[in-house]
């Protein structure tokens, strides 16, 4: 290109000659220019991606500063951990009780774990399980259908059987006659121990309704453990036709029992699925367990179909506290679990809602029937309250020697209180009660009926542990050692007040009798002062009461 340019720009025709050399050295120029510039910085390494769904979250949100003067990194705030496989363990053996995690994985690959030959009541996999309506597992032969929602190991001193494995179910037919058996696997034994199942307990009554196959029944079943195990706690156990079959259902078992043996507390309420999912009844939910609390209530046991997110703040809030427990359920089988139709079938099928809450009464007992010696069956807007008393102690304290059977006669396995309601149309008639928060359902309901319904209709009842063996919530449905005995607690002693917008449907006939003369009462003001110091705090902590508390003024230096 230089020679070329020089010809040209020698002799010839000179304008001709100088255009030509013009643009000759530009094209020189120009080739040469970029080797002036010094080379670009070698390009630093790439640091790995992080994974694909935390990217987001690890990108900062400004850009590169000089070192002297970083600027802040910008960063969402999101939840950015990885739980590893123990965490996510724990967190799915949180969330489904009767799910025997911890034990399959440690023995997952334990080629051991069989029955006589590997064909034969091999150990299943978790994966294998077949779940319906997350927290049950079923079992299905030919026409028959179980469903089992929770096992529990029973060893108490009460029960004829001995050591047991019971299991909570449910079950298409009023009269099983399926043989089935429990194959209960032991963390000492590679073989699993094969029972018959004992028996069907039928944990409701036939004049109650529903008395017909096809409608699903709760049952409480018994595995009785063998004289060569009966020293040992089986890890979890599962129900099949035949023994050698392959299991689709694997369920752990519970056992409370302090170890070591530790004293015994008093009291636990349990409840029953919550379902108020378009109903705020937060507020009254504080003043209810506040109450139940100064009661003497240890610890309160929620069980929870769908609630309002209010409630929900509510019970994670006595959650953090250790003052309740909530445990989410699902109604069992082809029943709906969808938000809202749920609501809609329980307030249609009343017979059906009323059998399936045996289930929630019954695995609260057997889940706690080691660490307290009296369990209560309530609803949030009924509470047993002593009349002569302070607390519940005081009042089993007074009751029990007044309770004693005859000589000849069974002992005591529940002890009722009479039911007497205060309706909220009795109220409406008399106004507000001053020096006492509007907001407090329970202390402004001062006016009842008169009456109490008749003995034994609605009552409720603080149940001995050691002695009942299923549980209605109302009364036992069947006891150890023999027959249930509940004695009446007397009325000038404690009684049940019920908070009701209105009498239930099956007393229509009879409500207006019920509210007529309605009587003054303000037997749970005693308990003002505490309760509503008590709830206030639970409200102003839960942000729906303001705070009032002056703000502490900076000390002067």
């Amino acid at each position: 290109m230089r020679g070329w340019c020089a010809r040209w720009s020698g002799s010839g025709r000179a304008r001709l000659r100088w255009l030509a050399a013009l643009v000759c050295w530009g094209a020189l120029a120009a080739l040469a220019l970029p080797r002036l510039h010094p080379a670009p910085p070698r390009a630093r390494p790439v640091p790995p991606a992080p994974p694909g769904r935390l990217l987001l979250q690890s990108e900062s949100g400004s850009t590169a500063a000089p070192p002297s003067t970083p600027a802040p990194v910008l960063r969402p705030a999101t939840d950015t951990r990885v739980l590893s496989e123990d965490e996510l363990r724990a967190d799915a053996e949180r969330r489904l009780p009767s799910l025997p995690l911890a034990y399959w994985h440690r023995h997952r690959n334990d080629k051991n774990k069989f029955y006589k030959k590997k064909d034969c009541a091999p150990f299943p996999s978790i994966y294998d399980l077949e779940f319906h309506n997350t927290y049950w597992q079923t079992l299905r032969v030919k026409t028959d259908v179980f469903h089992f929602y929770g096992a529990y190991m029973d060893a108490r001193n009460t029960s004829r059987i001995g050591p047991a494995v019971r299991v909570l179910a449910v079950h298409d037919r009023i009269k099983p006659t399926l043989a089935t058996h429990c194959q209960l696997w032991f963390e000492e034994r590679d073989a699993p121990v094969v029972v018959r199942n004992l028996e069907y307990k039928y944990v409701w009554n036939s004049k109650w309704g529903n008395y017909r196959d096809g409608v699903l029944q709760p049952y409480l079943m018994a595995c009785v453990l063998p004289a060569e195990v009966r020293h040992l706690v089986p890890a979890s156990v599962s129900i099949v036709a035949d023994p050698c079959d392959r299991a689709t259902n694997n369920l752990r078992v519970h056992n409370d029992r302090p170890q070591p043996p530790a004293t015994q507390k008093e009291f636990a309420v349990c409840v029953k699925g919550l379902d108020f999912l378009h109903e705020d009844l937060s507020v009254r939910l504080v003043e209810w367990i506040e109450i139940i609390r100064l009661l003497g209530a240890d610890k309160i046991f929620f069980y929870e179909l769908q609630v309002h997110p209010n409630i929900t703040k509510v019970l994670n809030y006595y959650n953090a506290l250790g003052v309740t427990e909530v445990t989410p359920i699902t109604l069992p089988g082809g029943q709906p679990n969808l938000p809202g139709l749920q609501h809609m079938y329980l307030k249609k099928k009343t017979t059906h809602k009323r059998q399936m809450e045996l289930i929630p009464y019954n695995d609260c007992l057997y889940r706690h029937m080691y660490q307290y010696r009296w369990l209560a069956l309530l609803d949030i807007d009924e509470v047993i309250v002593p009349l002569e008393d302070r607390d519940w102690s005081s009042l089993m304290k007074r009751i029990l020697p007044l309770s004693k059977p005859v000589p000849g006669k069974p002992p005591r396995s529940s002890y009722h209180a009479s039911n007497l309601y205060y309706l909220d149309s009795l109220r409406h008639e008399h106004g507000w009660e001053e020096g006492v928060p509007r907001y407090l359902h329970m202390l402004q309901h001062v006016y009842r009926t008169r009456n109490f319904t008749k003995p034994g209709q609605y009552v409720k009842a603080f149940h001995e542990t050691e002695r009942v063996l299923a549980l209605h919530n109302h009364f036992p449905l069947a006891c150890l050692g023999g027959v249930c005995s509940s004695y009446a607690i007397e009325t000038q002693h404690a009684r049940l007040q019920h908070y009701r917008a209105d009498c239930v449907t099956a007393l229509s006939k009879s409500c207006a009798e019920l509210r007529a003369q309605p009587v003054r009462d303000t037997a749970l003001w005693r308990w003002r002062t505490p309760l509503i110091a008590r709830a206030d705090a639970a409200l102003t902590a839960l942000g729906f009461l303001p705070n009032t508390q002056p703000t502490p003024s900076t000390p002067h230096r």
